[in-house]
């Protein structure tokens, strides 16, 4: 149907462009179009629907548009809110009419949208207006608002209220059938589905308009929804039809048919529930359940469903609209060119869709087109302004109940020419206006030397009536030649020549205010002089007086047509200087001065000279070099590399400003070589030589803990530890250097370097004073000394022994056999201390435990301890005449024995009393309990009664009265249990006191016993194919033998069963039965005390239906007679 658009006064706008076509039929080319059936689904409704869920969930909208209803000529306003609160921006909002087209193109004079925001409320307000409804506004709405992540949407209805009708409901495919009647002649029905499917895309659109289809996208998207395969249903007996049609202002009736009638339904239309009214009648008969649609307009064209329970149908209703006629027929028309053509045609209904073709290709009105259409009520106007020979044509106008056609011939006035074009001279800068006069207004066009003029800021074409005038304001040099006009239609061309002159004018923008270029020794100079002048002016280059000819020499000039240029092949310094430039021609001279300068890079430093090394930096200086190639030095970059590689590694990246540097993190060791680059603003010099090789070096840190070692009469040996930091240079030895109390002398000790840290000076003077350092030396010299902080007697000092006994040895040194013992006892004293150990005041077996002795102290080692080791250790340390001892408590110990006997004192009521010897063997430890056990004499199962008891003695209470006792007792020490324990000889009658317990007797029990079946076997169906098993049990004493049977013979090695009998359960596997496997199956069982049989029936069950009729609970009985039925109903398939 036509949607509100944006008119011009008495125009309508140019129908919306067609529907895209489904990607596969753009892909696919020439193939075939893709065909379209009832029941399928397009995507985008699919996509539709869920944009619809989630705009459930969103809040963006405060106030929804409602559905409306307005009189045809009224107009009417729908107001939509979003809160602003949470919004950093305006939201996106858009109108949409039916599913797909945007209302925002077509605002205009019936249709206005409208936008405000509330500061206060911060509520933004859209309005959309319907001025002067018509009845083909009516329909659905939709409004969605969308900002960033979050979006949201309603649909709306409007009525235009109108004169109704009935017409009979018809077949789906009806609605896309059209009759074109002309002058009572009735062709046949022609049915547009086919020919939508068959046609090319780009012919849908018409297609569609000349059959009466409004919304083909919507019709595309819903026939292809509609394609869906329904599955079956549980809820509905019987579903909606795919789609209904119905004439506008007819009734239409839908009616589904329910599985149960208690189910509740509803009814739905593009998912919103639809209640009972005037329009909505509802009716229930039986299971069916009618939902009539009275009065039927544009706005019910739409999706309906229906839920029942979980489930729901769906289908399509479409709407249609009466066919447009055509009342007065378009009339054949000739005209001149340039003329105003209109075409007139009137149809049946005001404000009716018409559309124009020229030769069967559809006209687009537009504001940049000369076709422009009227509408006036029920008239129809094509006008073309400024007719043409290119519009003699064949034009039609088609509505969709027909169409008309006409001739137009447009032909051409002769021309002539009132006043030709005239040559012109002109100055630079002034304007040129080139002018004609001919008879008729026609338009033309203008040409320069054969190309076509394009309009400008400066040149402007101007076409008033008869006159045609070219305009050029600041004629420039570029504008000279010949100017053509030619009117448009008639071949008769005119010319006229423009010529521009200007003096000649040397362009100096491009160089300094002095005019100076510099330019780089060994260098290329190309100096271009944009020159001016018409015609071309000559130009002459000199220096010093003397012309610079044009040729092939290093310094020479060259001239071009725009420019002249000065050519200095390879600079040199003494190219510097000024240089002249005159320029001539005949309107005048021009003269310029330009001064060149030579510039170069600078010459290599020195060789620099590294002055001092370190462990990994070094110090290097340099001179500056001797010529800075006439541009100052602004600094100097400094490489360095190994002497035995060639690649070389800059140092400074920011340039250094100084003559002096300092490179650092170099590896110790390892010879480096330097070399210096001067920069200039020219550039990099070349690198100076090499400097001399150097090698990063570094001393030893000091050697660390000097301390004195011993003293005598004579001599004081020192030691002390190596340098905390060594470096590459490594360390190849110390110097020890004294001095006496009071000088400042010293000597050197070692007249060669000692590798050890430790070092006797010899032939001292008894009771001197000395002052003692030590130096480490490696090939980069000697590190900073380590000073004794004070001075050293010369003079032998006896230190008395002292033996220092660790904490834990102090008391008694526990451990058990096996383990190792380990023990170290430091000791002082000087000179040396003599050492001695005895164990038990005897001499130490050095075959069981090792003694090593050491200057500090001394070590006492027991690899596998036996109780044999036990004992007192005594250390005596001797140091001249002084001596110190010390002792040392060694205990092996084990586990016990067992206590020596166990007797029974006294047995009274439920009591025992027990006495028992503490054991021979305490395990060298001390007895720390006793664990005391007893034993039911019936079954010598032993339980522990007490544990970790002290005594010797103790009382057995809570026993079983009638009941017989043993009792035995483990002795324990730190070690643990004894391994063995000693029990009672005797055992302990706990009685009834004054009855005499008299041991009863017991006859044998008898447990044979015949077979008898405790668990009988069950009739059972089994499914053909599928494991079945039979089971049952059985008991007897003996144990009875299982006998299998069918039908009263023996089952005997038959690879379809398997037999197992497990505690007495009998079971019977029969593997893929078949129905030849039913029958009676007996289970026999025998023993010496008789025998016995118990029977079932087994029935197998074929095919699927059984099966899945079985697991879904159904009786056995129940499908049986089901499948008996279905046998006798379709004999053949059974």
């Amino acid at each position: 149907m036509p949607e509100p658009t944006k008119k011009e006064e008495n125009e309508v706008a140019a129908p919306a462009p067609p529907p895209e076509e489904p990607k596969k039929e753009k892909e696919a080319g020439t193939a075939p179009a893709k065909e379209w059936s009832l029941g399928e689904s397009p995507a985008g409704g699919e996509e539709q629907d869920k944009q619809n869920a989630n705009s459930q969930l969103s809040t963006l909208f405060v106030e929804k548009p409602q559905t409306g209803s307005v009189k045809v000529g009224a107009n009417i306003t729908f107001v939509a809110k979003v809160k602003a609160e949470d919004l950093l921006r305006k939201p996106t909002i858009k109108w949409f009419k039916g599913k797909w087209m945007d209302l925002a193109s077509k605002a205009g004079k019936h249709l206005q949208l409208k936008e405000t925001f509330e500061r206060q409320t911060r509520i933004y307000t859209f309005e959309m207006q319907i001025i002067k409804a018509k009845e083909n506004y009516a329909g659905n709405y939709r409004c969605e608002v969308t900002y960033k992540d979050k979006f949201d949407s309603c649909s709306f209805d409007l009525e235009v209220h109108e004169s109704t009708g009935t017409t009979p409901n018809i077949d789906i495919r009806s609605a896309f059938k059209r009759r074109e009647v002309k002058q009572q002649e009735e062709e046949p029905e022609i049915d547009v589905w086919e020919l939508l499917k068959n046609a090319n895309p780009n012919e849908y659109e018409k297609i569609a308009f000349q059959y009466g289809i409004t919304d083909l996208r919507g019709m595309l998207k819903r026939l292809k929804r509609m394609r869906r395969v329904e599955k079956k249903s549980a809820a509905f007996a019987k579903i909606l039809d795919p789609a209904y049609q119905v004439d506008k202002g007819g009734k239409v009736r839908f009616v589904v048919e329910l599985a149960d009638p208690k189910l509740e339904v509803k009814w739905f239309k593009n998912g919103q529930e639809i209640r009972p009214s005037t329009k909505y009648i509802f009716e229930h008969k039986g299971n069916e359940r009618i939902m009539f649609i009275n009065n039927c307009a544009l706005t019910d064209d739409s999706e309906y469903y229906v839920t029942a329970g979980d489930e729901k149908c769906s289908t399509e209703l479409f709407v249609r609209e009466p066919p447009i006629m055509v009342t007065k027929q378009l009339e054949d028309t000739t005209a001149y060119c340039g003329e105003r053509v209109e075409l007139e045609v009137e149809v049946s209904e005001d404000d009716a869709n018409v559309k124009w073709f020229k030769n069967g290709e559809e006209i687009f009105p537009g504001p940049k087109s000369r076709y422009k259409i009227k509408v006036e009520g029920k008239k129809h106007t094509l006008i073309i302004e400024g007719a043409t020979k290119a519009d003699t044509a064949e034009y039609s106008a088609m509505t969709t109940g027909g169409q008309s056609s006409a001739k137009l011939s447009v032909d051409l006035r002769p021309l002539k020419i009132t006043t030709p074009l005239t040559d012109q001279t002109v100055k630079l800068g002034k304007e040129v206006c080139l002018k004609c006069e001919i008879s008729e207004n026609v338009p033309g066009k203008w040409t320069k030397n054969g190309l076509p003029v394009q309009e400008g800021d400066r040149l402007k074409v101007v076409h008033k009536g008869k006159i045609h005038k070219l305009v050029i304001a600041n004629a420039l040099i570029e504008d000279e030649g010949e100017y053509v006009f030619t009117p448009d239609a008639y071949n008769i061309p005119m010319s006229a020549k423009v010529h521009v002159i200007d003096p000649p004018k040397i362009i100096l923008d491009g160089l300094d205010a002095d005019n100076t270029v510099t330019v780089i020794a060994g260098s290329k100079l190309r100096l271009e002089i944009p020159v001016t002048g018409e015609p071309p002016p000559k130009a002459i280059w000199s220096r010093a007086d003397k012309a610079i000819m044009e040729g092939s020499g290093r310094i020479r000039a060259e001239s071009y047509p725009d420019s002249s240029t000065l050519v200095i092949d390879v600079a040199e310094r003494d190219d510097s200087g000024v240089y002249n430039i005159n320029l001539k021609n005949e309107a005048g001279e021009a003269h310029a001065s330009i001064k060149i300068k030579v510039v170069d890079i600078p010459d290599p430093p020195v060789a620099p000279n590294v002055t001092e090394v370190g462990d990994d930096w070094c110090i290097m200086n340099w001179e500056p070099p001797a010529y800075d190639g006439g541009s100052p030095i602004l600094g100097y970059f400094i490489e360095r590399k190994k002497k035995q590689s060639s690649r070389w590694m800059r140092l400074n990246f920011d340039l250094c400003k100084e003559t002096t540097f300092e490179p650092k993190k170099m590896i110790e060791g390892v010879a480096y070589e330097v070399r210096i680059f001067a920069v200039n603003a020219i550039g990099i010099s070349k690198p100076s030589m090499p400097s001399k090789p150097f090698v990063p070096l570094a001393v030893t840190s000091p050697p660390t803990l000097l301390a004195v070692d011993s003293v005598t009469d004579s001599s004081v040996t020192m030691k002390w530890r190596p340098p905390d930091q060594i470096g590459a240079a490594g360390l190849d030895g110390y110097v020890l250097e004294y001095c006496f109390e009071g000088t400042e002398d010293w000597i050197v000790a070692n007249t060669d370097l000692i590798d050890k840290t430790k070092f006797t000076i010899n032939g001292l003077p008894t009771d001197a004073k000395i002052f003692v350092r030590v130096k480490a030396i490696n090939a980069a010299g000697a590190s900073e000394p380590k000073y004794y902080s004070q001075p050293i007697l010369v003079k032998e000092v006896i230190e008395p022994p002292k033996i220092r006994i660790p904490r834990h040895l102090k008391q008694t040194y526990i451990r058990r056999v096996g383990e190792a013992v380990n023990l170290v006892i430091p000791f002082q004293g000087k000179p040396r201390p003599e050492l001695t150990w005895k164990k038990d005041g005897g001499e130490i077996d050095k075959n069981q435990i090792n003694i090593r002795n050491s200057e500090t102290d001394t070590i006492i080692f027991i690899r596998k301890a036996e109780r044999s080791h036990s004992g007192k250790y005594d250390l005596q340390v001797k140091v001249d005449k002084y001596v110190e001892n010390a002792s040392i408590d060694i205990q092996i110990v084990d586990r016990p024995g067992p206590p020596q006997s166990v007797t029974i004192e006294d047995v009274w009521g439920e009591n025992v009393a027990l006495t028992w010897t503490p054991p021979k063997d305490d395990g060298n430890a001390a007895i720390t309990g006793y664990t005391i056990q007893k034993a039911d004499k019936k079954s010598m199962e032993w339980f522990t009664v007490i544990e970790h008891y002290h005594r010797t003695n103790a009382t057995i209470t809570e026993l079983v009265i009638g009941n017989e006792y043993y009792f035995r007792v483990f002795a324990e020490n730190m070690c643990g249990l004894s391994e063995d324990a000693t029990m009672t000889k005797e055992s302990a009658v706990i009685a009834k006191d004054g009855k005499i317990y008299k041991n009863p007797v017991y006859e044998d029990f008898d447990f044979t016993e015949a077979p008898m079946f405790t668990q009988p076997l069950v009739n059972t169906y089994a499914i053909a194919g599928y494991n079945a098993t039979l089971n049952c049990s059985v008991r007897g004493n003996p144990k009875p033998k299982i006998t299998w049977m069918k039908n009263k013979v023996a089952i005997v090695d038959d690879p379809r069963y398997r037999m197992f009998s497990n505690q007495g359960v009998c079971t019977l596997e029969i593997r893929k039965p078949s129905p030849y496997d039913g029958g009676t199956y007996c289970c026999k069982a025998v023993n010496d005390l008789g025998t016995v049989e118990i029977e079932c029936k087994l029935e197998v069950k074929g095919g699927l239906s059984f099966c899945r009729l079985l697991l879904q609970g159904v009786p056995p009985n129940i499908i049986d007679s089901y499948l008996r039925d279905l046998q006798s109903s379709n004999p053949e398939e059974y």
